[in-house]
């Protein structure tokens, strides 16, 4: 009974959507290397033999009753989590295990602690300019040099991260809402670089289709952390261009024009519609330690 008790450390959590190609194989390497850490695969409703796969491999299973996202289950696995810390990695073998030590050396040193991919490794040439540029507005958000705002490989306590569950969305960018909602509750964060290697599932990741979803879903999540950083630019451009036409209207037709008023009002509204989404933010922090 006391082994049945035994204090679990780290759990290895793995969301997982058709991914029985890879699976099986990353189980059994990641048991080889931790078999004293839980391994828990979140089954996101797939269609093929993932959920088997995982069970034959020795995994802890959790199936979705159908497809819900890669954030839902990272959701679920953080709720059924058994260890103290949890790691989360994807499924289809881009990161390599042998890496996992390197994130754990600073487990007690910081809040979270994140593989980097270096130059996004062997992904495609498009997904690698979006990241950076994602990389840089995230930075500029957070004040804080994010290095690689995607990444799936990470490792929190999970006491810190469950507080943070209600925030993250249902899809693949929880990992950028994390990575935002620690950084913005004043939570320490590493960046460790890692090389990948394209999984043997093909990515369903588009650059065309999902390119503005991707970036609207970033400046939303942007406003919920830090708003004035995104309103405050903005009622900027738009008080010194009212400025600048009112000065050309005056000096050719000496006279305030209409659009000058318009330009003005309009950044006074969006400068106060940022402070009160500040106040709203501070207040949603309520919930954290």
């Amino acid at each position: 009974m006391q082994g049945n008790n035994k204090t679990i450390e780290v759990t290895i959590l793995l969301p997982a959507y058709n991914e029985e190609l890879s699976l099986g194989e990353t189980i059994q390497k990641l048991k080889s290397l931790y078999p004293d850490f839980e391994i828990l695969v979140v089954d996101d409703g797939s269609t093929d033999h993932t959920m088997q796969v995982a069970m034959d491999a020795g995994a802890n299973v959790w199936p979705h009753p159908y497809t819900m996202g890669k954030g839902a289950a990272v959701k679920t696995g953080l709720r059924c989590a058994k260890g103290q810390w949890v790691l989360m990695m994807d499924a289809d073998s881009e990161y390599n295990p042998d890496d996992i030590s390197r994130l754990l050396e600073f487990k007690d040193n910081y809040d979270m602690i994140v593989g980097a991919r270096s130059n996004l490794s062997s992904k495609p040439l498009h997904l690698g300019i979006a990241n950076k540029i994602y990389n840089r507005f995230a930075s500029y958000i957070t004040k804080f040099n994010i290095q690689d705002l995607t990444s799936g490989f990470r490792i929190v306590k999970i006491k810190t991260a469950r507080q943070f569950i209600y925030l993250l969305p249902n899809t693949f960018l929880y990992s950028s809402t994390l990575t935002l909602a620690y950084l913005r509750s004043g939570r320490s964060v590493k960046y460790v670089p890692v090389e990948t290697m394209v999984g043997k599932e093909k990515d369903t990741i588009r650059l065309l289709p999902n390119s503005l979803r991707f970036f609207l879903t970033i400046v939303q999540t942007a406003t919920i952390f830090s708003p004035l950083r995104i309103f405050l630019p903005i009622s900027g451009v738009l008080f010194l261009t009212g400025l600048f036409y009112y000065l050309y209207t005056f000096i050719a037709y000496a006279r305030f024009t209409n659009m000058s008023a318009l330009l003005f009002n309009t950044s006074i509204i969006i400068l106060m519609m940022g402070l009160i989404s500040e106040q709203i933010t501070q207040m949603r922090y309520d919930k954290v330690e």
